[in-house]
């Protein structure tokens, strides 16, 4: 059985910090791509950032320079940490895993989802 289990959500004022965490199990961990994503109601969820097995990161334009996603492959564990927090941050955080690192298709095994609150 695979799971994806995220912590390290909550409320931050802009400007602060939170590291998200996500711990898989049930697949082979150092294979496998993960990224971020995050959605808002009424919009598409959209990637945040993704690494590939081989530690190579893609990250979308609007985070560049913000967040940063890492991997521990001994802790079976992927963080994204997320710097300067503006409001339209504000979203559901999820993470995946998937055996590509294509991310223009979105798929493979997803967590529950973290909400993540920036106030102005």
């Amino acid at each position: 059985q695979v799971q994806l289990v995220e912590s390290g959500g909550g409320l931050v004022q802009a400007g602060g910090s939170l590291r998200l965490s996500c711990t898989v199990s049930g697949i082979f961990f150092r294979g496998n791509a993960l990224g971020w994503y995050r959605q808002v109601p009424g919009k598409e969820r959209e990637l945040v950032a993704g690494i590939s097995s081989g530690g190579a990161s893609k990250y979308a334009e609007s985070v560049k320079g913000r967040f940063t996603i890492a991997r521990d492959n001994a802790k079976n564990t992927v963080y994204l940490q997320m710097d300067s927090l503006k409001p339209e941050d504000t979203a559901v955080y999820t993470c995946n895993a998937r055996q590509s690192a294509a991310w223009g298709a979105q798929y493979g095994y997803w967590g529950q989802g973290t909400q993540v609150t920036v106030s102005s």
